[in-house]
């Protein structure tokens, strides 16, 4: 993934958390311990849960600065070579850029609190095993991004700028639900599971979106990405199956329970995000009035 180095990256909305100084620094790295860990992973899953019905709310302790320290250094592309936090922000920044034409009314940005550790959330009292996640009570995406480095390792991923990107563009699709009122819908149904479930259904079309980012990604000439590589794809989709919940039930239990599925396959996440790259349209997305989700 090749940064433009003129881009503007300052509208990615992207503050610090939980002790992380923006400037690089991190707190101490929480490791995924066996399957406790990935329990919770597959309740949170990556993406777009409540924590609070994991962690039951409260506050964690005050570890450092509580969602409020910007990366004003990072100001264009090129600041992403002098401090790779920026990066971050250049995600955020081309993902903004596109939803907000692509939104047709009430759009609305949203903010990415990247912390180590734990953090406090409209959602509730999380750490770092819950996983980057997308907060709808307060509207903002959460990331430890040193434990999201470990976590794509440990589940075989190979990682980079744009398995990052994935995740990045995954949680602002659940944003976009949010907006739209699809996630209210489901969330109103209660926590159903099984591979045609509406929660299924929810993280597929966050799939869906992030793929539909990635192809509209490098249309803006004055935008922050400015080349995507075979390569990149490659790891995009090597990121979508490593997080599939059969992917992740066979590698830590040793069996696939499919009725238990919050988020779908490795080859139904390969099938949507492909469906979103492949159109790059947004509508294309609806997982929701079809019965293909793709295996």
């Amino acid at each position: 993934m090749e940064y433009r180095d003129s881009a503007d990256i300052s509208g990615g909305n992207v503050v610090t958390a939980g002790g992380r100084s923006g400037g690089g620094g991190s707190g101490g790295r929480i490791a995924v311990g066996g399957v406790g860990g990935i329990i919770i992973l597959l309740l949170s899953l990556f993406f777009g849960f409540d924590p609070a019905a994991v962690l039951g709310g409260g506050t964690a302790p005050n570890t450092g600065t509580q969602a409020g320290a910007p990366l004003d250094q990072c100001k264009t592309g090129a600041d992403v070579n002098a401090n790779r936090d920026c990066r971050w922000k250049a995600y955020m920044a081309s993902i903004n850029n596109y939803w907000s034409g692509a939104f047709q009314s009430g759009y609305q940005p949203t903010q990415m609190v990247i912390f180590s550790g734990q953090v406090n959330t409209g959602c509730g009292a999380a750490t770092s095993e819950v996983g980057p996640f997308y907060c709808p009570q307060d509207s903002k995406i959460y990331i430890d991004v040193d434990f999201t480095e470990q976590l794509l390792q440990q589940l075989g991923a190979k990682g980079g700028d744009a398995a990052e990107a994935y995740i990045v563009a995954h949680e602002f699709g659940h944003h976009i639900q949010n907006l739209t009122g699809i996630m209210s819908q489901v969330q109103s149904q209660g926590q159903q599971t099984g591979p045609s479930s509406p929660q299924v259904r929810l993280e597929l079309q966050a799939d869906c979106y992030a793929g539909v980012w990635f192809r509209n990604s490098t249309a803006d000439p004055t935008g922050p990405i400015q080349k995507i590589t075979q390569d990149d794809l490659n790891r995009v989709v090597d990121a979508a199956v490593a997080v599939g919940d059969d992917r992740i039930q066979e590698s830590q239990a040793g069996r696939i329970s499919p009725e238990s599925w919050t988020h779908g396959s490795s080859a139904q996440r390969k099938y949507w995000m492909s469906v979103g790259f492949k159109s790059g349209n947004p509508n294309q997305c609806d997982t929701f009035s079809t019965n293909n989700l793709g295996g």
